[in-house]
């Protein structure tokens, strides 16, 4: 078993964006991790999920120590994500055999292997990630690169990992509203107030922010950012306590707490008034993270769904044969291909727009909370179909997809539940039009398709015309029409992304001479978006489950008589 085979949609994408001098290296990574995650990593995840951290806030002699005591399986997991495979250091430096820092997608690709065996784990690696990104992009040079260093180090001997503390009783979404407050002391800042919802809170940094004084009141420009480190220089310990850790419905191997910050010494980073600016990159960092986890929950839920009809019959034929279960399977293979595909053009945006691609900063910018509204809350329906479709044993613990329902339902909750992320997609379209911006780049994208997709390429088109003059009817409306039409409206605008991008996946294995699958699926996926049923892609069923390419031309016809 390995998690890296017969995953057509993790082929597709690896062909389209990986370069060829990145090729040999990325396949290497990702055949030995697709093997490990499905077998001892999977193993491991079980146990610790059954085996969640405790909270330990006093010693024997009755000193406040506010530590967290992990499971065995939990730390051996922490071992192989951090130092074994590098996840959260993978954008940062140079490491399996890559001299320089490997491409975004190739961070996201592995942590989508990854993610299929553990979920919870992969929340402190992304912010362990999006820190050093974070004190990178906006921290002084001189104060933080031993941090830096330490949060992309694979040593276990020096390695930190981060966390990032936001949410407030008040203030989860109203940033405006944050109550801990920075104070100066000396030339040291002292923070004081309570987090209530920190995931990883024994971090060894802590990205957080706080009001300080002289700053504007009920405003994001009164809020700064500060790092809080778990120790000083002296090594003892900062001053903070964990007051408690959440009893969560997912995610259980990983620690989520309130915390007291009780004068805790900061470092500040960056400008005082750009705080909730700067947050708004770490957060932005999770975000797409949370998307790729989600698809990863959805690839792994169908994956084993798909194995469990293949050997279970029913009334003397295999459920897999059977035309409903078919057509039941489909939408969800479709869902997990679609969803890797917006994944990893997201990732090369974001290696683009690093790179100062003006463009793409611009379609990364709505990429990503239109990918982290759909996908996220997609992958709940998709993981609570693929446990139907196993039946009572799914709804037992014992057989995998009962963990999967738990944990998908985080994802579109954290870092912004649904509506918070819709309203930033409207956002990014009053202050910068990136829906036209969006529009335009999936139009390119879409006229330089082959004859094999040129009538699907103008259907696309005509979609994306209807998605602008929307989007402009949205931006004129008053707010509140805008506010109520922009949760389905991100929604449409991440299906027809995605059906381009998968149109975008075919035409590229058609020119390349890799056959003609990803045609079926883009073709099946299109059909869908209109509330139609891909009749061949039913018949092929297993050409899309196992990922066979044919090489011969399919005919794409809809069990509804659709075009497609």
């Amino acid at each position: 078993m390995n998690y890296a085979h017969n995953d057509p949609a993790l082929t597709a994408v690896v062909d389209r964006w990986i370069e060829t001098d990145d090729r040999a290296r990325t396949d290497a990574l990702l055949e030995r991790l697709g093997a490990d995650a499905a077998t001892r990593l999977t193993d491991l995840a079980a146990v610790a999920d059954q085996n969640p951290p405790t909270l330990r806030q006093f010693d024997r002699d009755g000193n406040r120590v506010d530590e967290i005591d992990y499971h065995p399986a939990y730390q051996e997991l922490c071992r192989a994500a951090y130092h074994e495979y590098g996840l959260s250091a993978l954008s940062h430096r140079g490491i399996h055999g890559w001299e320089a820092k490997p491409p975004h997608v190739v961070k996201y690709l592995a942590s989508y292997l990854f993610v299929q065996s553990e979920f919870g784990l992969a929340c402190p690696v992304s912010m362990t990630d999006a820190a050093a990104r974070t004190l990178r992009m906006f921290g002084d040079s001189d104060t933080f690169a031993s941090w830096i260093d330490a949060l992309t180090s694979t040593d276990p001997a020096t390695s930190m990992t981060g966390a990032m503390f936001m949410t407030e009783t008040q203030a989860g979404t109203d940033i405006a509203q944050t109550a801990t407050v920075a104070e100066r002391d000396g030339d040291t800042w002292r923070l004081s107030g309570m987090k209530w919802f920190a995931s990883n809170p024994d971090a060894d940094v802590i990205i957080t922010l706080a009001r300080f004084p002289g700053g504007e009141q009920d405003s994001t420009r009164g809020v700064g950012m500060f790092m809080v480190p778990k120790r000083l220089p002296d090594g003892s310990r900062n001053s903070y306590r964990i007051d408690r850790l959440k009893d969560k419905l997912g995610t259980r191997s990983m620690p989520s707490g309130e915390v007291t910050l009780d004068g805790a010494i900061g470092l500040q980073v960056g400008e005082l008034d750009r705080g909730f600016r700067q947050m708004a990159e770490m957060v932005n960092t999770s975000r797409l993270s949370n998307a790729m986890r989600s698809t990863a929950l959805m690839r792994r839920a169908v994956r084993d769904a798909v194995a469990h009809t293949r050997e279970r019959e029913v009334f003397g034929t295999k459920l897999f044969d059977q035309p409903l279960m078919r057509a039941t399977l489909l939408p969800l293979l479709l869902d997990a291909e679609a969803a890797l595909a917006l994944v990893g053009y997201s990732a090369d945006c974001l290696q683009r727009a690093d790179a100062g691609d003006d463009t793409a900063r611009t379609l990364i910018r709505i990429l990503t909370p239109m990918a982290k509204h759909y996908v996220c809350k997609r992958a709940r329906a998709v993981t609570g179909e693929a446990m139907e479709i196993r039946g009572g044993n799914g709804y037992i613990e014992e057989w995998g997809f009962a963990k999967l329902v738990r944990d998908a339902h985080l994802g579109s909750i954290w870092e912004g539940s649904s509506n918070v992320i819709a309203l930033d997609v409207l956002r990014c379209m009053r202050k910068q039009q990136a829906h036209r911006h969006l529009a335009t780049a999936m139009i390119d994208t879409l006229t330089v398709f082959g004859p094999e997709c040129a009538d699907s390429a103008t259907t696309l088109t005509r979609r994306w015309t209807q998605l602008v003059a929307r989007g402009d009817d949205m931006l004129d409306a008053d707010d509140a029409t805008a506010q109520i039409a922009c949760a389905r409206y991100t929604d449409d605008l991440a299906r027809t992304v995605m059906a381009t991008l998968l149109f975008d996946l075919a035409a590229h294995r058609i020119a390349t001479g890799r056959g003609d699958r990803s045609l079926l699926v883009a073709n099946a996926y299109l059909a869908a978006l209109d509330g139609d049923v891909s009749g061949t892609a039913i018949e092929q069923l297993a050409i899309i489950a196992d990922g066979t390419e044919v090489a011969a031309r399919i005919e794409h016809r809809t069990l509804a008589g659709a075009s497609a």
